[in-house]
């Protein structure tokens, strides 16, 4: 995929479950058998504008193009957890999400630069040093397994 600065990330889906997995590929056969768009065209593609009996711009569909700004993209994830009854959370916190799981899941440093690489990171360091804060609860349970249990709250 395109991204900020022109980088190119080659990327593979990740395990995040059959349900979500589906969704995308919905979508996917959305853009490339209703609206025509070829594979090299954005995933997640700009609101088209259009003006409205009174001369204002409204949504008019989508453009096969990059937003330019994030803005949009937030607009349109705070609209959608507020239909679903859910509390916002922005874009980027997917990618913390992402970030976490791998840290749970990769059991090797090889899986774990792999999860990096596929998040669009040259370095498994900044996967780590970006997203991998720890709250200070699981940073805990995570000592907690190293057996010094009488130690854990000082």
């Amino acid at each position: 995929m395109n991204t900020k600065f022109s980088k190119i990330i080659k990327t593979f889906f990740f395990p995040v479950g059959d349900d979500i997995r589906q969704i995308i590929i919905n979508w996917i056969d959305y853009l490339v058998k209703e609206k025509l768009y070829d594979t090299n065209k954005p995933l997640f593609p700009r609101t088209a504008l259009k003006h409205d009996e009174n001369n204002a711009f409204v949504m008019g569909g989508l453009e096969p193009i990059h937003w330019t700004t994030t803005t949009p993209i937030r607009e349109v994830f705070k609209e959608a957890f507020e239909s679903a009854g859910l509390p916002y959370y922005n874009p980027h916190s997917f990618r913390n999400t992402l970030a976490h799981l791998g840290q749970k899941i990769c059991k090797t440093p090889e899986e774990f630069k792999a999860w990096s690489q596929n998040l669009g990171h040259e370095s498994p360091l900044t996967t780590f040093t970006s997203y991998g804060t720890l709250s200070l609860q699981r940073q805990g349970e995570v000592m907690e397994r190293f057996g010094f249990n009488s130690l854990k709250k000082i």
